[in-house]
């Protein structure tokens, strides 16, 4: 639960600074819906929806049907980058999206996924072109 609340706190913290980097957007406006995500103000978002594996799958997917998870999830607009089944363990989604969708996509999850997945969130960004030219440099390529 600590761990839970300490990668919330971070993921709202990386938010909160993103959106205070926008020049584009005043204080008070709401968030958009339909931003897209750009190299400026994109996110990565891993989350572990992590079954609870007292209950059957059936029941499982039962509630999940009845919360309307799979209509929700993703929000429209999100970009799924990866979703995978991790056995023994659950689902592992990384998720692309502007830092302003943020809060809505944890909304999505709280009102849909929670009671059949413990979640747990990890906010990232996209490091792969800095770190291959890193190893180019170091390798003389």
């Amino acid at each position: 639960m600590r761990s839970n609340r300490r990668i919330l706190t971070m993921a709202a913290l990386l938010a909160g600074a993103l959106a205070l980097t926008s020049t584009t957007m005043a204080q008070t406006s709401p968030p958009q819906g339909n931003a897209a995500p750009t190299a400026d103000n994109a996110v990565l978002l891993t989350v572990f929806f992590k079954h609870d594996q007292s209950r059957p799958l059936d029941e499982l997917n039962a509630q999940l049907d009845k919360q309307g998870f799979r209509k929700a999830f993703p929000p429209p607009g999100i970009e799924v980058v990866s979703w995978y089944v991790m056995m023994g363990i659950g689902q592992v989604i990384t998720l692309r999206l502007p830092a302003s969708r943020l809060r809505e996509v944890n909304r999505v999850i709280e009102d849909t996924a929670w009671g059949a997945y413990r979640t747990e969130f990890y906010p990232t960004y996209d490091y792969k072109a800095v770190g291959m030219a890193q190893h180019d440099k170091a390798t003389g390529n």
